[in-house]
């Protein structure tokens, strides 16, 4: 699935839906990585409800993004902010792989310059 301006989905979850996506075009990536995300979308929409998708941006970086349907009452829109907070905090490593492995293999950058910077 594709979105607007060249950002593409990875993953989401729907709590109306009570359904995950995850986006074939990564299917790739090592399946403990999957099972970790498909984890953090269902657990965020169990939590604090709505509609909550990981997405990657056009320079690669990664976007954890959460919506909810206009008349949803049971949205916690303050617990759905601190939680992907949360998540930044508690997944950095995962999310920086994810935007290198999309910037390598998506978007087909050079990162061997980058690979020797943090080596040193």
């Amino acid at each position: 699935m594709v979105m607007s301006e060249n950002r593409m989905i990875l993953c989401g979850a729907n709590a109306y839906e009570k359904k995950y996506y995850f986006n074939e075009r990564f299917k790739q990536i090592p399946q403990s990585v999957q099972d970790e995300l498909h984890i953090i979308c269902v657990l965020f929409t169990e939590e604090a409800g709505g509609i909550f998708t990981i997405v990657f941006e056009p320079d690669g970086s990664v976007s954890l993004e959460t919506d909810a349907e206009e008349n949803d009452v049971y949205y916690d829109e303050i617990g759905s902010g601190l939680l992907v907070k949360e998540i930044r905090r508690k997944r950095k490593e995962l999310l920086q792989s994810l935007s290198l492995y999309y910037r390598a293999l998506i978007l087909k950058e050079d990162l061997s310059g980058m690979i020797e910077e943090e080596g040193q």
